[in-house]
């Protein structure tokens, strides 16, 4: 597919600190890409270089086919950026806000109209659109951030870790909202050092830490890449010891282990493996009662990975 957006080789220093250390990547057209992290691990450094707000010292950017520097116009249209910081102003409306950054794209008024209803019907604010701002609760000002970087129909949208310190309802709405958009075939790349976003809304994740892509791939991928492995735990009664022999034969079975009361089965792809476990165990004489799937999350390929937690400082 197109490259909507396409990092090589970023470099961005602050006098003997590193802060990004050689990053590059791709994110194709209607993809949602998530740089996952932890705080300071240079997700924000490396969105400020590809929006075109601070210049690599070393390395190139490229925006559907468009080089970014200074002034690269086409380049920095096609971006619509969402920053960690909320830039909005507390005295307009909802609306109000809407409407100056929409002047500033250079749209028309018909089309700022158009869009300003749209784009709040997206973030879930369509009934707030005429209470200013400084009205707003943190998570509804967080969604209007949200409403201005669609408002112009970028190719690319940039999510600065978009739920910080917003409570649970609100963050639902977020995650909602980027799904939505991921569906209408807006590429994403969205910043976050919460696993389960990660999880939840990329087609793909990049780690980085200390200023490094230490590594990238689908969930699945990059599990496989560290050598992590499905457990599934058979809870049951009656011949467990035959059951856990018998299992322990079947192609993909890495090591079976056995207690008084269930067998646990370490394997890879055990979603697809079950139904085998099942009737293997079933034929050996178990009774099975339970059973309990735990697949490797993001969190333990980033601590296999770096030798620390994902939210680590």
């Amino acid at each position: 597919m197109t490259a909507a957006l396409k990092v090589d080789g970023l470099v961005r220093r602050f006098g003997d600190l590193v802060a990004v250390d050689g990053v590059s990547f791709a994110v194709s057209e209607g993809e949602t890409y998530g740089l996952l992290g932890p705080n300071g691990a240079g997700k924000t450094t490396t969105i400020s270089m590809i929006s075109g707000l601070l210049s690599p010292d070393a390395g190139s950017v490229q925006v559907m086919g468009e080089k970014m520097d200074a002034g690269s116009r086409k380049a920095k249209s096609a971006i619509g950026l969402v920053p960690q910081e909320l830039a909005l102003y507390p005295d307009l409306t909802g609306e109000e806000n809407l409407h100056f950054f929409g002047r500033l794209y250079g749209m028309d008024r018909a089309e700022l109209s158009r869009r300003t209803s749209e784009v709040l019907e997206v973030v879930g604010l369509a009934a707030r659109g005429d209470d200013k701002v400084s009205e707003y609760s943190g998570g509804m000002k967080r969604r209007l951030n949200i409403a201005v970087g669609l408002l112009h129909r970028p190719r690319l949208l940039i999510l600065d870790e978009p739920t910080v310190g917003v409570d649970p309802q609100s963050r639902n709405s977020i995650l909602e909202a980027v799904e939505v958009l991921s569906g209408e075939g807006i590429s994403v790349l969205y910043t976050t050092h919460y696993m389960e976003e990660a999880e939840r809304l990329c087609d793909r994740v990049g780690i980085i830490d200390e200023g490094r892509l230490v590594a990238e791939g689908t969930r699945r991928e990059l599990v496989a890449q560290v050598g992590q492995l499905d457990r599934v735990v058979l809870r049951g009664k009656d011949d467990m010891d035959a059951a856990a022999a018998a299992l322990a034969t079947l192609p993909g079975v890495v090591e079976v282990g056995r207690s008084d009361r269930d067998v646990t089965v370490l394997a890879r792809d055990a979603s697809e493996l079950l139904p085998a476990l099942m009737s293997t165990a079933t034929s050996a004489g178990m009774s099975v009662t339970g059973v309990e799937v735990e697949e490797p999350d993001l969190e333990a390929v980033f601590l296999h990975l770096t030798g620390k937690a994902l939210r680590d400082r």
